[in-house]
């Protein structure tokens, strides 16, 4: 693999939103094909040196030609060098020789100890940036590895510079140890990426041991007049300072003064006569903006992350960023998601944008801000936050003995039991970041103690069962990796019982988190007192600290509610009842179409949804005929709507037209959007079943191997619309706004809208993106 910007290898090529899932596609139907082909990519978080931009780029060049502190690196040559007349250009093309850290067999089959790769560096003075393409020269019709790297200037200190990085491996075929090739690459990468930095920093060391404590910035030369032109006596040049490198050129000042390469070398490299052309990078590895990630902000909020796990980190957010139209959760959460999938990046996908759809039809966001308990739950519910642990944790104590889990449902229901659940795991995210900023180092889980004295055959009352379940497949789907530690203590002879019924709901990770205490157990060495400070440990479980939460107890009857009042339907409870938003079926063959009568001309036709499953083409089309909505319409009752409005003997053009062009919206994608209507009458959104064309010449095997996308032939959405009078509407996320569709405590990104514009074409307006 490459070290040659400051990690191994780079991705030349950043794909937009929509692009990225499809390269995850396709990557599921190389990783399945028969030449076992496969592709690795990887983008860097942005690495700051607290050091000017001349002065780094001095003690990168002290790499070249050879670098001790990088043993696979072993030296190279210079094939190309230009540079400008005024000095603010300086292009060098060099070969490097890398040595392989790989099984000698490999090594005997693929007959090379070493591998070369081709490295341009484009460095612009003037623009104070430092551009690096590389590329394998061995082996490139076999393995493809390109990366790309941009020093620059940091945006918000001129005295420091940012280091980015992206890069992709693609393992074509290789003498049947594709596998290994890819998991040599890994391991290569890993033990070098994170050493680009502190070699940068021991050649800056290495300067200053040299008196190099600075290097000027380069200054266009001045213009020479006739006169100064004219021979003159030579006058004795003023020495520099120092510590001060003061040539035009000064990175070439050094080189000259070092053995970067042989005084033969140097005499038989040609000089191009023309200005070669500097390599654009990706939009995405250009300066560090609000959509990038610093290293150390990483470090400090995150966590220790490995490179490709900070890589995924990165692309994820990226993805959310563009198919939720800048509306992004906190880094933690999306960290949180990978994590709950072992950093399959497509799985942790899936899994967030179900939950992000989730949040949004439920207003989980406003939870903290609204729910109010009904009194039962207040006086009766015993558990409550105290402290922290030993480790900085938030600290949730339950006592799930002492709760009347039968009283609690009967007196409540479902409904505000789940969501008084919720506001417990909300306010518990909200304290791991308090921590994290009070104490200086990331936390982001807490941990939760439950005494289960008293628990006995009443709390295995089935329908109480049951709903525990759910709320555990909730939480499971919606906060994964947030507990740090679970202590039960105290439990009794029919826990067994209770947690062969509940375990299998637990992810697996989640379950390794449990210590169980028996009898007395917890007071011994090993612990409560291990985990939690002594004076911060219950008075009831035998510390000194008063606890004020209330204690539980039998809920009297009278509290008890009629059933037809409380959520105690068999399926998941409705988290709110008055929702703004309504599901559909889109299927093939059937799309799902939804009337909206404008009456007055000029009125702000908004929408907001989510494509929940598969991919959908909507449009919006306006009717000369009028139209009526069906009265029982298929899944009306306890399922996704799905409505047909237009007759198929209605011609476009004639009976409809097209008033938005038709949108191809990916599953997971957050559609937001206007239209400004001309005329008043029928208005349709229409969603209908994108066929994702797919090659005929696969393989069964990897057909199998296809999202449902392309296997099912059935579409979901969640969506939501608003008539607005158009002296009222100020951009189409003012019904978003009013509707609290955002992502209120989770988003730390902006929100952006679709500009409206007149409907005088089929063209009038596109949805925001």
């Amino acid at each position: 693999m490459s070290v040659l910007g400051c990690g191994i290898i780079g991705d030349d090529k950043i794909k937009d939103g929509r692009k990225q899932r499809w390269d995850a596609v396709e990557r599921i139907w190389l990783a399945a094909d028969e030449s076992g082909k496969m592709v690795q990519q990887y983008q860097s978080p942005v690495r700051v040196y607290k050091y000017p931009f001349e002065l780094v780029m001095a003690a990168y060049e002290r790499r070249f030609p050879t670098c001790p502190q990088i043993p696979v690196f072993l030296g190279s040559e210079i094939l190309h060098e230009f540079k400008s007349d005024d000095g603010a250009i300086h292009v060098k093309e060099r070969r490097c020789k890398l040595n392989v850290d790989a099984p000698y067999i490999l090594k005997k089959i693929a007959g090379v100890e070493v591998v070369y790769f081709i490295q341009k560096n484009s460095l612009d003075r003037r623009e104070r940036t430092l551009k690096i393409e590389a590329h394998n020269e061995s082996f490139a019709s076999r393995v493809i590895v390109k990366e790309n790297c941009l020093y620059s200037v940091h945006p918000e200190n001129s005295e420091w510079t940012c280091f980015e990085q992206c890069a992709s491996l693609d393992v074509k075929n290789f003498f049947g140890f594709e596998s290994t090739v890819e998991k040599i690459a890994m391991k290569q990468y890993s033990q070098n990426i994170k050493k680009g930095k502190e070699i940068i920093e021991f050649f800056i060391n290495d300067l200053r041991s040299n008196g190099v404590t600075y290097v000027p910035p380069w200054t266009p030369p001045k213009p020479v007049s006739p006169i100064e032109a004219k021979p003159s006596k030579k006058e004795p040049e003023p020495q520099a300072s120092a510590t001060v490198l003061s040539s035009p050129s000064s990175c070439d000042s050094i080189t000259s003064s070092s053995s970067y390469h042989s005084a033969n070398t140097a005499a038989q490299t040609p000089v191009s006569p023309t200005v070669p052309d500097i390599p654009e990078l990706p939009p995405d590895i250009r300066i560090a903006s609000e959509d990038k990630l610093d290293a150390d902000y990483i470090e400090r909020f995150l966590g220790h992350l490995t490179p490709i796990q900070e890589s995924y980190l990165i692309q994820l957010r990226k993805w959310i960023a563009e198919s939720h139209k800048g509306q992004v959760p906190k880094d933690s959460h999306i960290l949180r998601f990978l994590r709950a999938r072992d950093f399959n990046l497509e799985e942790a996908r899936k899994m967030l944008c179900n939950s992000l759809a989730w949040r949004k039809q439920h207003q989980v966001d406003l939870i903290l801000d609204t729910w109010k308990p009904p009194t039962p739950l207040v006086d009766y519910f015993a558990g409550g936050w105290h402290y922290y642990d030993r480790e900085g944790r938030p600290l949730f104590i339950l006592r799930l003995g002492q709760m009347d889990v039968k009283g609690l449902l009967k007196a409540c229901g479902e409904e505000a039991i789940l969501r008084h659940i919720l506001s417990v795991n909300e306010e518990g995210l909200r304290r791991c970041e308090e921590a994290t900023k009070a104490r200086g180092y990331p936390i982001s889980t807490w941990t939760c103690v439950v005494d289960l004295e008293g628990l006995s055959m009443r709390h295995l009352w089935r329908p109480g069962v049951k709903a525990l379940l759910r709320f555990i497949e909730v939480v499971e789907a919606n906060y994964p990796e947030t507990m740090g530690r679970l202590l039960i203590v105290r439990a009794p002879r029919v826990f067994p019982v209770l947690w062969t019924l509940v375990s299998p709901f637990i992810d697996e990770n989640t379950r390794k988190k449990f210590l169980i205490y028996g009898g007395n157990d917890y007071l011994e060495s090993g612990g409560l007192a291990d985990y939690i400070d002594p004076e911060y440990i219950p008075h009831f479980l035998g510390g000194t600290c008063h606890c004020t939460m209330p204690e539980g107890g039998l809920v009297p009857k009278s509290l008890y509610q009629l059933l037809d009042n409380l959520s105690m339907n068999d399926g998941l409870p409705s988290l709110c009842q008055e929702t703004i938003y309504q599901l559909s079926s889109v299927i093939k063959g059937a799309p799902h179409e939804v009337l909206v009568n404008i009456d007055d001309k000029d009125s702000v036709l908004t929408w907001d949804f989510d494509v929940l499953k598969g991919d959908v083409v909507f449009t919006v089309l306006r009717s000369r005929r009028p139209l009526t909505v069906p009265k029982d319409p298929p899944g009306a009752v306890g399922g996704p709507l799905n409505v047909q409005l237009l007759d198929k003997s209605m011609t476009v053009g004639v009976d409809v037209s097209v008033v938005e062009t038709p949108l191809v919206c990916h599953e997971g994608e957050s559609i937001q959007g206007s239209h400004v209507a001309r005329y008043p009458g029928p208005y349709v959104l229409q969603w209908k079943f994108h066929n994702a064309p797919v090659s005929s010449s696969l393989p069964q095997a990897v057909k199998a191997t296809l999202p449902d996308v392309f296997t099912h032939h059935k579409c979901k959405v969640m969506y939501y619309h608003e008539v607005l009078a158009s002296d009222d509407f100020r951009g189409s996320m003012t019904s978003l706004q009013s509707s609290q569709s955002g992502f209120s405590s989770l988003s730390v990104g902006t929100t952006s809208s679709a500009q409206s514009n007149s409907s005088q074409s089929a063209n009038s307006s596109c949805p925001s993106r």
